[in-house]
């Protein structure tokens, strides 16, 4: 979904829950990522890899100039002969650290992952979860997005809301500096700026 389909589905959403919510998420991950600086983990289940949130926010990281909101994909099958960017294992969440961020992005109860899960929360770890809500992922999330079955949208909609609000890098306001034609630039600079190489 490209920038044009995301602005017209936040047109069609406006004035329900979703844009808050998933504005709301989305700052929670950006801000940790970004006041943490220790890098963010993107992690799903066997049968639901992140991998199009991952090149989203690969994506969003580049446009942003907010590096930190590039995710290492952790994968459930990763192998040492898979390109570089797919080849970490479920072994990094055990080394994730204080200062790190895990985003977890599950449609359901990710049982097998709750313990490792567990272990990055008690490491120091912020842990944000993205999927049914409920249970005990959400229980252990710092911060959680309740996508359930049957919702007005589904998981793979709201990821792109999610990764397009992570993004957005508001203009600074009179109050904070910058004046309106600063500020134009500024837009204008980054609306003109050649996007990054694909994922």
């Amino acid at each position: 979904m490209d920038a044009v389909r995301v602005a017209l589905l936040r047109e069609v959403l406006a004035g329900t829950e979703w844009l808050d919510a998933t504005r709301r998420f989305a700052g929670a991950l950006r801000g940790s990522v970004v006041s943490h600086g220790g890098g963010l983990l993107l992690v799903g289940t066997p049968e639901y890899e992140p991998w199009h949130l991952a090149a989203h926010l690969v994506d969003e990281a580049a446009w942003s100039g907010t590096p930190e909101l590039a995710p290492t994909l952790v994968r459930h099958d990763a192998r040492p002969s898979d390109p570089a960017h797919l080849a970490v294992g479920l072994g990094r969440l055990e080394a994730a650290r204080r200062g790190e961020t895990l985003l977890v992005v599950a449609p359901g109860e990710p049982a097998p992952l709750l313990e490792r899960v567990c272990g990055a929360r008690r490491a120091g770890a912020t842990v944000l979860a993205l999927g049914s809500g409920t249970g005990e992922l959400a229980a252990l999330a710092h911060e959680s997005l309740a996508v359930p079955d049957g919702a007005e949208l589904d998981l793979d909609t709201v990821q792109h809301l999610v990764s397009a609000a992570a993004g957005e890098n508001p203009l600074p306001g009179p109050r904070r500096g910058g004046r309106l034609r600063d500020r134009l630039s500024r837009l204008a600079e980054s609306l003109t700026a050649p996007p990054p190489s694909g994922w």
